[in-house]
């Protein structure tokens, strides 16, 4: 039983290995933080009540869409060049770090 667990933990730590991602994709970098002001939804430019960012805006060209054409949520670009993505209420879900 001991060996097993042993092989097991070894193939999950050689799993978690393989996940690095490098300091330009890191959330902890600082460019991608949600901490910095520039991807945060307390800046007006990121901000829901933002028209331009609005759900009620449909000129809009920056929405987020589900495959069936449902508004998820909505795109915007930091100076720095990373595309912060949004939920509908201005929760920040994800992001592209710049190239």
């Amino acid at each position: 039983m001991k060996k097993v667990f042993g092989v097991f933990l070894l193939l999950l730590s050689s799993v978690s290995i393989a996940q690095i991602t490098s300091w330009e994709n890191s959330p902890f970098n600082y460019n991608n933080s949600q901490f910095n002001y520039d991807n945060s939804s307390y800046n007006y430019n990121n901000s829901p009540y933002n028209y331009n960012n609005s759900q009620f805006n449909y000129n809009s060209n920056n929405g987020v869409y589900d495959n069936s054409g449902k508004r998820i949520g909505y795109e915007t670009q930091s100076p720095a060049g990373v595309t912060n993505v949004y939920d509908n209420n201005g929760n920040r879900i994800g992001y592209v770090p710049a190239k």
